[in-house]
């Protein structure tokens, strides 16, 4: 708008000074107005407090944003949301091009090739997070380690992470089998309500780990991210890189030779080829031993932290086997609980059997007790004995009858007799 506004108007400096004055007094009328509410603060500008940790295990309280927390480390800011801890997210590790985001559980951090900026939390996964790891960095201060900055900084909150699900899993274990075992030899309504709570804690405690390990799993599978995550050997490789280094008339780029125009062409090697293919072949035959060198360099580095994953990933799979077999374990008692049931169930259902041939029976003695109880003329009925008779009749025949049911439900299995 202001360019095709300075299109139609004059080039003089009055207007083009009323012009500035009237942005200015906007930007200040919309200041004025923001300002008015303490209240509100700008989005993505409010600060907190971290711990930064470096090298010697010395320990600084900061307060950042979000915004210098991304320059310094050159994230993106969805990596950020994953520190969040009003937000919850699944258990993640990402590397990136100077640093390595962590949330695993409640060990939210991002580590770079020279410290570590943790979350400032009172949960006492953070505070051992960081007691254990300033007391091993100043432990080792002295002494020579294999391993880079960044990769026992991530060891550190993979080995708590690892020891807090597996203390939890122990809990629900002693907590769950004295239940379990309750529960199968009396079955009541307490009894279901305690397992169906603790089975959903094993659900959820089931979906944490399953969570860590996948996500091991999945950087031991992918090369590139285990190589995103050498933080040191990226920092030391991008400070060698002189200007001495480069020469000016050849640059090789994936094995090919690429002359400058400007550079001079010797009429002797324009005209015999041979010297020149020669000297190409050697130019290549070095860049390629350099490549394989490097390559060979970096699969070192990644069957390092290979390594250290793979260590990690059987304890977290141990874990993840306790409780499937916890789960295993709960099923089993449901099965046996079912049986239980069916079980009586089918007492109920034979008693009931019982009771209709018997409901059956009585039915046949009240059917002919309701005959002889008719309005009409008899010649029995001038007989006193008759009456007797009758009832001995019809009573018999009813026992009989009730037998024969009886038989028959023996012979078909119906009852365990």
């Amino acid at each position: 708008m202001e360019e095709s506004q300075g299109d139609f108007l004059p080039s003089d400096v009055p207007e083009s000074t009323s012009s500035n004055n009237c942005e200015r007094n906007t930007s200040s009328a919309h200041s004025n107005r923001w300002s008015g509410f303490p209240g509100v603060k700008k989005r993505g500008h409010s600060s907190r407090s971290w711990i930064k940790i470096d090298q010697d295990g010395n320990v600084k309280i900061l307060e950042l944003d979000k915004a210098k927390i991304m320059r310094q480390c050159s994230l993106p800011s969805r990596d950020l949301r994953l520190l969040d801890p009003l937000f919850i997210y699944p258990s993640t590790i990402l590397g990136r091009e100077k640093a390595i985001v962590v949330s695993l559980e409640q060990i939210r951090c991002i580590i770079t090739a020279e410290e570590v900026i943790l979350m400032n939390s009172l949960d006492i996964n953070v505070v051992q997070y960081k007691s254990e790891l300033c007391k091993r960095l100043q432990a080792k201060k002295d002494q020579s380690d294999d391993l880079p900055f960044e990769f026992r900084a991530l060891e550190l909150a993979l080995e708590l992470t690892c020891m807090s699900l597996d203390v939890k899993v122990k809990e629900l274990e002693m907590e769950i089998y004295p239940v379990l075992d309750e529960l199968a030899s009396s079955i009541n309504t307490r009894n279901l309500e305690r397992v169906r709570r603790l089975k959903g804690h094993l659900l959820t405690l089931t979906q944490r780990v399953q969570k860590v390990r996948d996500e091991l799993e999945h950087l031991m599978d992918d090369d590139g991210d285990m190589a995103e995550m050498y933080l040191t050997e990226k920092k030391l490789r991008s400070e060698g890189n002189t200007p001495h280094e480069i020469n000016p008339l050849t640059n090789f780029s994936g094995g090919t030779r690429q002359v400058s125009k400007s550079a001079p062409v010797s009429p002797i090697a324009s005209t015999s080829g041979a010297p020149r293919l020669q000297r190409a072949f050697s130019s290549i035959v070095t860049a390629s031993k350099q490549g394989s060198l490097t390559s060979s360099h970096g699969g070192d580095n990644i069957e390092q932290l290979e390594m250290l994953l793979e260590a990690y990933f059987v304890v977290i799979d141990h874990t993840l086997s306790k409780l499937l077999s916890l789960k295993e374990y709960i099923d089993d008692t449901e099965d046996l609980i079912n049986i239980k049931l069916g079980n009586v169930q089918n007492h109920l259902i034979q008693f009931e059997l019982l009771l209709t041939a018997a409901t059956f029976v009585a039915t046949l003695f009240a059917a002919v007790a309701g005959v002889f109880g008719m309005n009409f003329a008899a010649s029995i009925f001038d007989y006193p004995s008759a009456f007797s008779w009758v009832l001995i009749i019809t009573g018999a025949g009813c026992g009989l009858l009730y037998f024969s049911f009886f038989l028959y439900f023996k012979y078909k299995k119906i009852f365990p007799l």
